[in-house]
């Protein structure tokens, strides 16, 4: 019995002794998402989120998984107590600090994970995990040499992207059952140990990009079950294995670019017939590509760019013809190598699935390969830097999906094809170089995503289309050294993305537009040797990113805007060869002589004595000009005011006036249909609680059918006894009875009647959005008899939305009728149709602007009120108090909206306290730890087992997606107004960010 009670109480000793480790390791760590929230006494431990106890002891631990939980903290030692553990996964979090040497003491663990952290540190014994399987350390930031006393029983050893050092131990080859070893993106010496031949399961080596020095690995070649191999971005040499292909029958994917092999490729290669991917770019190989590289049918990417490669007759491109066998090819690169002569028709043979052709960098003649047009799905294509002659055909502009085109620095002619307007995809246009002429087609003006227009150095002639500046993506403009002629319009101003701009070397003139000014982002300006001529605008001063300046050789006059000298970043300023007069500032950039000229401009005095120019004469003020300057600063003020006064008097007693009046219903157009009290009560059955889908501040919304064609309709009735609720009905009506936009809740009519009581009645009728508003979509409780689907869908989905509602606000605030400040943007008042398209509603509390005027729809009259307009949460700080609103609040609310629908927390969470909010918790957590922020199942896919290259591309790929579209929701919500981007500019980015991702699935898939 004695016996008994003390097995007894050991067992109760060891489960307390788990508990109270679990308990310990998270008194250790910060859980701002509450991801632990179930680890309290209530629950039985074995229950917590993460843990699953044994089935043979039911009370001990034997798997801890924690993966992206967004934990910050030091791993407890205390998790070394945990002796049934088998499974510890802590990935994706912020762990930092060293790895407890007690996981050493863990004999029963199987599987450690702990990569995707910033754990510091070099890499325990982990001699005594005696039956470890898989340790997974990658994406953190360990240093020092890898152990030589690792277990024999690991299969899988992932130590990618730390700060190892050292040599890769000998020792590894006792670990038998070794299947993947993969330590790229270190700093690991040496080179592959010739021990490494009896790894004879070996599947995955992957050793890129680190310091690995000498010949090939020969012992790579015993290895038989090789599926995946990298060794790129080395420093290996010498000839590659005559034998490469022979001895590798498995290999899937080999990558040995960026490092000095020389030598052949082996024809041998071909044997290696399950490849899909082979990379030997950035090299020293030499001779032909092998002909029998068709053999390879199997074969996605084919990268042979920057070597010395040749090919001269119709015997070296056999290859081409090989190729055509490879009916899987979609990348192929033979960039930057010694290809001569044309390119040959069996160009046309290649995989109809081609994305990716690069043939730039050689020396390759001909009019432009029309076998190009037979690749339909063609992402990019570079021809630059060769010889092709003849013009460049209309059918590039067929090629729907290309988003890069590049034919510079070659000997094209004739017109730029009108049809390239039609590549709506397109990212880059590169045409420098040639001996191209006429003019500069306006419609390129509807490359609505293009980055970077390069027509530098050709013939071409007329004015640069002011439609160009109306691209909202456009960062880049090279048009130097051509003949172009005519001012520079106005709109220039509206390329608000722009940084960089060469207009140089033309022959345009008239005055520098002022508008130049407002394109802020501009950080180089060269507009030498041209014609311009006026003064230089001061609004070039408002540019604080501006480097680079160069407005040489023109024929500007007046005098140096002093703005100039406040520019903190400007590292070069020409302004020589001109007719400027006056004193030279010496504030900033003037005080550098090194990098500023302004020799050429005999009216300049003053500035810095080592300039040595003259003295500026000293300015006597005429008594006339102060007579008209106290007439301008003094008595024009007064008389202003005084009038003011008088306004505001007459506006208040109309106000007043104004107020006792009925509101009528605005005038609609003849196509809304009339509907009556009676008929919007029968179709809500009376109005009917069963009928009711929605309750607002001033309003009730209810599901009804109306019409012959009983359509499904929302029918939204104000609440007219409360406050405001009139002036709402008001506002809503003006706003939608003139904007159309498919982004916008269409409305269909308008009621304003009397009730079966004989009170005032008023309602809009809408039509219905069967997925309901995106506040249930993101926050119902699944199990809550809600339809929720957005906490499962995809990225492309979530960015869909916020396209579509940034279209939406895009609309209202730059459309040809005036500014609409929606003022109450949330994910309550945006709802979503049966194809998920996000459409923005509930315009109670709009204001109109016109020029600098904001006035409510429900009063024609601007008024300051203390009252917030908005939702707590969204309102931005500057209207938090009753200030003046702006399209710069929308703007504000835009970017909360965003960072909910990808974070999931409402902007009142219980988190959000003390300073905390959910502005302040996206900044601190960009750009390291976004993903350990964003809803969880965005991140499935992104920690893939197989790490090879591409993969680890393709997942930090995603994870940059996610930060770009983070990042645009914090340029929304910045504390001063002026700093946030227009609503243009948010569309525009994330357009971009969506197309280019569903492109980049669209290439994968």
């Amino acid at each position: 019995m004695a016996c008994c009670t003390h097995i007894a109480m050991c067992s109760i000793s060891r489960n307390y002794t788990d508990r109270l480790s679990l308990l310990e390791f998270k008194r250790t760590i910060s859980d701002p998402n509450e991801a632990l929230i179930s680890w309290n006494d209530s629950t039985n431990f074995c229950s917590w989120e993460g843990v699953l106890c044994s089935v043979k002891h039911p009370h001990r631990v034997s798997s801890l998984n924690l993966t992206n939980k967004n934990l910050i903290g030091q791993i407890s030692p205390s998790l070394g107590n945990l002796t049934f553990l088998k499974v510890l996964i802590l990935s994706g979090n912020s762990f930092f600090g060293e790895i407890p040497e007690y996981l050493g003491h863990l004999h029963h663990l199987q599987i450690l994970k702990l990569n995707d952290n910033t754990l510091q540190g070099g890499v325990p014994s982990l001699a005594n995990c005696s039956k470890l399987k898989e340790l997974w350390l990658s994406k953190n930031k360990l240093a020092g040499q890898i152990p030589a006393d690792l277990p024999n029983s690991l299969q899988k050893v992932i130590l990618a992207a730390n700060n190892l050092t050292g040599t890769i131990p000998a020792s590894f080859a006792n670990i038998t059952m070794l299947k993947n070893f993969t330590c790229m993106n270190n700093n690991i010496e040496g080179n592959i140990p010739n021990e490494f031949a009896s790894l004879s399961g070996l599947q995955q080596l992957q050793l890129g990009d680190n310091k690995l020095s000498g010949d090939f690995p020969q012992i790579v070649l015993n290895l038989s079950k090789l599926v995946v191999f990298s060794v790129a971005s080395n420093s290996l040499s010498g000839d590659l294995p005559a034998n490469l292909g022979l001895s590798l029958p498995n290999l899937k994917y080999m990558s040995l670019g960026g490092n000095f092999f020389h030598g052949h490729i082996p024809p041998s290669i071909s044997n290696a017939s399950e490849l899909i991917i082979l990379d030997m770019s950035r090299n020293k190989l030499t001779g032909v590509i092998p002909s029998s590289i068709g053999k390879l049918q199997k074969l996605y990417a084919l990268s042979l760019e920057f070597n010395k490669l040749q090919a001269r007759n119709k015997e070296d491109w056999k290859f081409m013809d090989s190729l055509a066998n490879s009916t899987e090819l979609q990348v192929f690169t033979v960039l930057s190598n010694h290809l001569e002569g044309n390119v040959p028709n069996s160009l046309a043979n290649l995989s109809s699935q081609l994305r990716f052709l690069y043939l730039s960098k050689n020396q390759l003649s001909g009019d432009f390969p029309s076998g190009v047009a037979k690749f339909r799905h063609l992402v990019s294509i570079e021809l630059g830097m060769n010889r092709f002659t003849g013009v460049i055909p209309e059918w590039l502009g067929t090629l729907k999906y290309l988003q890069r085109l590049t034919l510079g620095y070659n000997i094209f002619t004739g017109p730029i094809p009108a049809s390239l307007s039609n590549l709506s995809n397109l990212n880059v246009l590169q045409l420098a170089s040639n001996q191209l002429d006429g003019h500069i087609p306006s419609s390129l003006g509807n490359l609505q995503t293009l980055e970077k227009l390069d027509i530098s150095n050709n013939n071409l002639h007329g004015t640069m289309p002011k439609e160009l500046f109306r691209i909202p993506t456009l960062l880049k403009i090279l048009l130097y050294s051509n003949n172009l002629d005519g001012p520079l319009h106005p709109d220039i101003g509206n390329a608000k993305q722009l940084t960089y701009l060469d207009i140089s070397s033309n022959s345009l003139s008239g005055e520098i537009p002022n508008t130049l000014g407002n394109c802020e982002s501009l950080e180089d300006i060269k507009m030498d040797d041209n014609a311009f001529s006026g003064s230089i605008p001061t609004s070039l001063g408002n540019i604080n990113n501006l480097q680079i300046l160069n407005l040489s050789h023109n024929h500007l006059v007046g005098s140096i805007p002093v703005s100039f000298g406040s520019l903190k970043f400007l590292q070069q300023l020409d302004l020589s060869f001109n007719q400027l007069e006056g004193e030279v500032p010496t504030a900033g950039i003037f005080s550098n002589l090194t990098s500023l000229w302004i020799d050429g401009n005999i009216g300049l005095c003053g500035g810095e004595l080592a300039m040595h120019l003259r003295p500026c004469p000293a300015m006597q003020l005429n008594s006339a000009k102060h007579k008209h300057f106290i007439v301008l600063k003094v008595l024009i003020p007064l008389t202003s005011i005084a009038s003011l006064v008088i306004v505001i008097s007459v506006m208040l007693f109309w106000r007043g006036k104004r107020k006792k009046e009925n509101v009528p219903l605005p005038s609609f157009d003849r196509k809304f249909p009339k509907v009556s009290y009676n008929d919007l009560a029968r179709s809500t059955e009376g109005f009917s609680t069963s009928k009711l889908i929605g309750k607002g501040r001033y309003s009730s919304v209810y599901q009804g059918s109306l019409f012959e064609d009983r359509i499904v309709v929302a029918v939204k009735v104000f609440s007219l006894e409360i406050k405001g609720a009139q002036k709402s009905f008001i506002a809503e009506c003006n706003a939608l009875r003139n904007v159309r936009h498919r982004n916008l809740v269409p409305i269909l009519t308008a009621c304003s009647s009397i009730d079966s009581k004989g009170n005032d009645f008023k309602a809009l009728v809408y039509k219905f959005m069967p997925q309901g508003d995106l506040h249930t979509l993101l926050h119902s409780v699944p199990g809550d008899g809600s339809t929720s689907t957005l906490s499962h869908i995809t990225l492309a989905q979530r960015l869909s939305i916020v396209v579509d509602i940034a279209d939406a606000m895009e609309y209202l605030h730059h459309n040809n009728q005036g500014t609409i400040v929606h003022c109450d943007l949330k994910p309550s008042n945006i709802l979503l149709d049966d194809n998920m398209i996000a459409h923005v509603g509930d315009f109670g509390l709009a204001m109109f602007k016109v020029d600098s005027a904001v006035s409510s729809f429900g009063d024609s009259l601007s008024a300051s009120s203390m009252v917030i307009k908005g939702t707590i949460g969204y309102v931005a700080p500057e209207c938090a108090g009753g200030g003046q609103v702006s399209t710069s609040s929308d703007v504000y609310s835009f970017g909360v909206v965003l960072l909910e629908i990808f974070i999931r927390r409402r902007p009142t969470d219980d988190m959000f306290k003390d300073g905390m909010s959910i502005v302040k918790f996206a900044e601190i957590n960009v750009p390291d730890n976004v993903l350990q922020i964003v809803v969880p199942q965005l991140l499935q896919g992104l920690h893939l087992s197989m790490e090879t290259p591409m993969a680890i591309r393709d997942r930090d790929s995603e994870a940059q997606i996610l930060r770009s579209v983070i990042n645009i929701g914090l340029s929304c919500t910045k504390t001063s107004p002026n700093e946030r981007i227009s609503m243009q500019e948010v569309a525009a980015k994330l357009h971009g960010i969506r197309d280019a991702y569903l492109s980049r699935n669209l290439w994968m898939s």
